[in-house]
C-alpha cells in the first residue's frame, strides 16, 4: 500500500482550522504534507448556484475532486491532512469512491462567543459572524456526535497545545497506514 492516508479537519469558519493545520505544517513534520481545500477558490453563493446547483452540490464535487487528487499523492507522503469546511458524509462518500484505504475526519470545534471573538477579531470576517454558520458549527457537532467522529474542542486553548492535539491524530492514522502496509506486504510474499 503507497497511497497517503487522508486526515480531513473540518469545523466551521473561526473553529481554528487552518491555523491549526499552518501550525502542523510549519512543524514539518517528515511524511505529512498539508492542503488547504480554499486553496481552489471559493465561489460566491450565486455562482455555486448557477454553476453547480448548490453550495451543497459545490462542496460534494469539491471534496471528491480533493480527495481524487490526495489519494494519487505519489511521493512518499504518508499522510496528507487536508484543512476543509466540508460535511463528513461528503469525505466519507469520496474516499469510498476513490476506493482510498484509510481517510478520516476529526472536527475542530469552539463554542459560539469564541468564534465569533476569532472571527470579528484577528480573522476580521465579521460576516461570517451569523445564524447561518452557528447552524453550520451545529450540524457539524451533530455529525461528530453521529459518525463517532474525534472532536478537538479549540475553546481556551492555543494553537500550539491544537496542533499537539492533531498531531496525536496524524500519528494514529500513520500508524494505522504502517500496519496495513506491513499486512499487504506479507500477503503478497
Amino acid at each position: 500500500m503507497t497511497a497517503p492516508a487522508i486526515l480531513v479537519i473540518t469545523g466551521a469558519s473561526g473553529s481554528g482550522k487552518t491555523a491549526t493545520v499552518c501550525a502542523l505544517e510549519a512543524r514539518a513534520l517528515p511524511g505529512i504534507r498539508c492542503y488547504y481545500f480554499d486553496s481552489v477558490g471559493v465561489p460566491s453563493t450565486e455562482e455555486m448556484c448557477r454553476d453547480f446547483g448548490s453550495p451543497e452540490q459545490w462542496q460534494a464535487l469539491t471534496t471528491r475532486r480533493w480527495i481524487d487528487r490526495l489519494a494519487t499523492v505519489a511521493d512518499g507522503t504518508e499522510v496528507c491532512v487536508l484543512d476543509a469546511q466540508t460535511r463528513p458524509s461528503f469525505v466519507r462518500t469520496a474516499a469510498e469512491r476513490a476506493r482510498v484505504a484509510i481517510a478520516r475526519v476529526v472536527l475542530l470545534d469552539a463554542t459560539p462567543a469564541v468564534r465569533h471573538a476569532r472571527l470579528t477579531g484577528p480573522r476580521r470576517q465579521p460576516e461570517l459572524c451569523n445564524p447561518q454558520m452557528d447552524c453550520w458549527a451545529a450540524y457539524l457537532r451533530g455529525q461528530a456526535d453521529a459518525l463517532n467522529l474525534p472532536v478537538i474542542d479549540t475553546t481556551g486553548v492555543g494553537i500550539g497545545a491544537v496542533a499537539d492535539a492533531l498531531v496525536i491524530h496524524v500519528e494514529a492514522i500513520r500508524g494505522e497506514r504502517e500496519r496495513a502496509t506491513e499486512a499487504s506486504s506479507r500477503q503478497l510474499s
